[in-house]
């Protein structure tokens, strides 16, 4: 821990950020596994109904600053090609 009072409100602050973030990112990795399945499942309505909401969830989490703009771009091209593979 460090010696300066700024340096600890740091640290504090830090910790919490990354917690949020890693919520974030957990919310984003289930929505992909739960279009995924639906992929696998060659479920073509459920797939219809989670590919909006999945894109949005990473569009919110590129807005965060969670992820940078090129990864949110590569993740919803994967989830469209995919998609467009069962259409």
């Amino acid at each position: 821990m460090a010696n300066i009072k700024s340096q600890k409100k740091r640290v504090l602050i830090t910790a919490e950020e990354n917690k949020k973030n890693c919520a974030i990112r957990s919310k984003v990795k289930n929505a992909v596994k739960k279009f995924n399945a639906a992929i696998e499942a060659k479920n073509v309505a459920v797939a219809t109904e989670l590919l909006p909401l999945t894109i949005g969830i990473i569009n919110k989490a590129k807005s965060d600053g969670v992820y940078h703009i090129n990864t949110a771009s590569r993740k919803i091209s994967s989830l469209n090609k995919s998609f467009n593979s069962i259409k």
